[in-house]
């Protein structure tokens, strides 16, 4: 191999060199996004709900002038739609076009509260707040909220009647940041998600809940009027808002004599 021959070698090996050894570059979002155009296109909506461009009992504009905005088909716009209707998000009133979701009374019933009468009726019970106080977030609260070690939260308890019979003992907890003023300055309804859509721009769009048997402490007796350790069906609930973020702890020890937990499913 002559000088030539061996210089060019090395050269090239440097270069593959350097090429192993350097970062490799990240993809951009516009080469990762591989996500359907309708989804896309749910996506744009979701957030304008999230940063309130479009609050709730506001009619969207129409899929013809959606799909001129965003430059896609009607098709395409309904499809996206048809998705956040079925999630709630939305309705449609025929004739008058496609709204933002409220959370009514109906609405709270029969999509965030399962426990219903043994004959199958549904009744929101009342509520009464017995204590609130705003402190700092415990480990597991700061986990399952994701907050900061040591963020402050606001935590309240609750009991809940059912026809003027106190059935259900509940523990709330709510970071503060989004809910300045909570149990203070503003006393909370008895329909909890729709106060915090109508007072602070906060729509919980699902929730996962966790059941278990515990036994009745001592202050749940009292209030129940039950004996201490009967049976309770715990409901720990996480709510979380439009773009998934949890905003709402709920741990629910529900008395079930009179009452039993049902869920639709599909």
């Amino acid at each position: 191999m002559n000088r030539k021959t061996r210089a060019a070698a090395a050269n090239m090996n440097v270069k593959v060199a350097a090429q192993k050894a350097a970062p490799k570059k990240r993809r951009s979002a516009k080469n990762t996004s591989r996500k359907p155009l309708y989804q896309q296109v749910d996506n744009i909506i979701r957030q304008r709900l999230i940063d309130n461009v479009w609050v709730p009992g506001d009619a969207l504009p129409s899929e013809i002038q959606l799909a001129a905005e965003l430059k896609v088909s009607q098709g395409t716009v309904r499809k996206a739609l048809n998705d956040l209707v079925a999630e709630n998000l939305l309705y449609r009133r025929q004739g008058l076009g496609t709204f933002v979701s409220e959370h009514t009374e109906r609405r709270a019933l029969f999509l965030y509260f399962s426990i219903v009468g043994n004959d199958g009726s549904r009744l929101l019970p009342e509520s009464k707040i017995l204590k609130c106080a705003e402190v700092r977030a415990t480990a597991e609260e700061a986990e399952k909220l994701q907050l900061e070690p040591g963020e402050e939260v606001v935590r309240f308890r609750r009991v809940r009647f059912f026809n003027n019979v106190p059935t259900i003992m509940e523990n709330i907890t709510l970071p503060l940041e989004h809910f300045p003023g909570f149990g203070t300055d503003v006393e909370p309804p008895n329909n909890l998600f729709r106060f915090y859509q109508s007072n602070y721009g906060i729509t919980v769009s699902k929730a996962e809940e966790h059941l278990r048997a515990v036994g009745a402490s001592t202050e749940e007796a009292e209030f129940l009027g039950i004996k201490k350790g009967t049976p309770l069906l715990e409901i720990e609930r996480v709510a979380r808002i439009l773009d998934g973020r949890p905003v709402e702890i709920r741990v629910s020890h529900c008395e079930t004599s009179n009452y039993r937990y049902a869920a639709e499913r599909g």
